[in-house]
């Protein structure tokens, strides 16, 4: 049976890495290798910002005619 987990695991060294690599292709399972790609931690405060202004219901509704005018297109 399927599943909708994804398990993001950050091995701190290269021995990790490699046990965590051969454990999983000993499983064959599918997996993907983010090299080094972290978010910037102001671009995350940001992001978590947002979502707790729309949480809070803190969001501006914009007709699909006014967009333009709202981007100031």
């Amino acid at each position: 049976m399927k599943t909708e987990n994804t398990f993001i695991i950050r091995p701190e060294t290269k021995e990790q890495e490699n046990a965590l690599k051969a454990f999983i292709k000993a499983l064959k399972m599918k997996f993907e290798i983010s090299e080094g790609k972290n978010y910037d931690s102001e671009f995350v405060a940001k992001v978590e910002e947002s979502r707790q202004q729309a949480y809070e219901g803190k969001t501006v509704q914009v007709e699909k005619e006014a967009l333009k005018d709202f981007l100031g297109l």
